[in-house]
């Protein structure tokens, strides 16, 4: 065999080897992913799903607003909050689903919101704290706060201490809690909260998910007995909005490898939509879920005291008042 033969036949193997692995890869995503079984109606029920106009948050809000649930889609931008909310309207014919302005990166837009939901709502019976950003860089808010952070952990715990109150009156209701399978690579400095020394951008993200399941954990604990529970989860490798961010080489190899290897945005919601509705969750709090399953957080996320110093120190950064909170 002549040296470029050989060559040939070598890309050759490498290029089926290669069609074998992704398929592979494929069949094992479709195989897994855990899939929301329950029939259970949500008629009467109010729900907030935050970042609902794109991806994961909209395919949870549509499955939540099939149940018959008043759903309200908490975002950013309103002109694509309105049209996911048609599409929604459209696909699931309820329209018992509304828009609201929300935008984590601002603690007054926070403020205002929950204002506007316990001078309005009667009741809220569940919220999903889904929103989140990715591959923002090294920005700092107006409240000082660093991006990133910002949008992923500092304006959800916000959010939900303005939020607790209202659903412990509605009780039983359900925290729900998107973090993601990354919060197992965070180097998490509690006196580098705020990245003022820059680690980068995947930190910030690895960091705020764990902050997440902290806060989620520490919920659990202090709504012990109050008929509220709280769980976080990771929804799977998914191609959704939050990598829009990226550079474009970046963006564009992940968006290709996401599509043709993982998960898709209603794959990507069924944890989510598991935690929200399911009977099999009903009392079961404090917990960290992937693909509708009970799964094995990191040992950071099961410190407790880290998760106490990061609850206060939380409370300090985004000006938590003592009418504000639930505790």
């Amino acid at each position: 065999m002549t040296g470029c033969a050989y060559v040939v036949r070598l890309i050759n193997c490498c290029y089926l080897y290669s069609i074998f692995l992704i398929a592979g890869l494929k069949i094992y995503t479709k195989l897994t992913t855990g899939i929301c079984r329950s029939k259970k109606r949500m008629d009467g029920k109010t729900v907030i799903v935050t970042g609902a106009n794109t991806g994961i948050g909209k395919e949870t809000a549509r499955d939540l607003a099939r149940r018959g649930a008043k759903v309200i889609l908490a975002c950013r931008n309103l002109e694509e909050g309105n049209k996911a909310r048609v599409d929604i309207v459209q696909s699931t014919g309820n329209t018992l689903v509304e828009v609201q302005h929300l935008d984590l990166s601002s603690l007054d837009s926070v403020r205002k919101f929950a204002s506007n939901i316990i001078n309005t709502e009667p009741r809220l019976d569940v919220l999903v704290n889904n929103a989140g950003a990715g591959g923002i860089g090294n920005k700092v808010t107006a409240d000082n706060l660093q991006l990133g952070m910002q949008v992923n952990h500092f304006g959800p715990f916000l959010l939900t201490c303005l939020l607790v109150e209202l659903l412990k009156k509605s009780a039983p209701s359900r925290i729900v809690m998107v973090s993601s399978g990354l919060h197992m690579s965070a180097r998490f400095d509690i006196d580098n909260l705020n990245f003022e020394k820059w680690f980068g951008s995947h930190q910030v993200y690895c960091c705020s998910k764990l902050a997440n399941i902290l806060t989620a954990n520490v919920l659990a604990r202090k709504l012990k007995g109050t008929g509220v529970t709280v769980n976080s989860l990771h929804p799977g490798v998914v191609l959704t909005d939050i990598w829009r961010r990226l550079p474009g080489i970046q963006k564009a190899l992940i968006t290709f490898l996401l599509k043709l290897l993982f998960k898709d945005s209603v794959e990507g919601a069924q944890t989510a939509i598991y935690l929200a509705v399911s009977e099999e969750v009903e009392g079961v709090s404090g917990r960290y879920f992937v693909d509708c399953k009970v799964a094995c957080m990191s040992k950071a996320a099961m410190d407790d005291d880290l998760a106490k110093k990061l609850w206060e120190k939380s409370e300090v950064m985004v000006g938590l008042k003592q009418e504000e909170s639930p505790f």
